[in-house]
């Protein structure tokens, strides 16, 4: 795999320095805890996730929520989505998600909780 650095200042003590797949998963969560839009000159950066929580969950929204979910996954040459699991919790969305990093075929199952209450999203172990 290719050797991707980047900083990262959130839950950081002291060490601020990402590489490799820790970078790739702090960019993807970055990238479900940004509003569609809200990035300026980057309108397709971000998710609409954050519009359908509290909404009742159907078939209709789990493919709204799937294609979201793949749309933003994609955005990121470094990972592919694998499998994806949706499941409503009471106060949010809880995702399974399955990954590839690219060029690599190291694979990861993360868990994504978007909290309503806090309007944030974070993985959970």
């Amino acid at each position: 795999m290719a050797t991707f650095i980047g900083f990262n200042t959130q839950n950081q003590p002291k060490k601020f320095t990402l590489v490799d797949q820790e970078l790739i998963k702090r960019d993807l969560l970055n990238a479900f805890n940004i509003r569609q839009g809200q990035l300026v000159g980057r309108p397709e950066v971000g998710t609409n996730i954050w519009d359908n929580l509290f909404e009742n969950q159907s078939d209709q929204l789990r493919t709204v929520l799937t294609n979201e979910i793949q749309r933003v996954v994609g955005l990121d040459p470094r990972i592919q989505l694998t499998s994806l699991e949706i499941f409503p919790q009471q106060n949010g969305i809880l995702l399974q998600v399955g990954l590839t990093f690219v060029p690599s075929t190291d694979a990861q199952r993360l868990a994504l909780f978007f909290d309503q209450q806090t309007r944030s999203a974070s993985y959970v172990t």
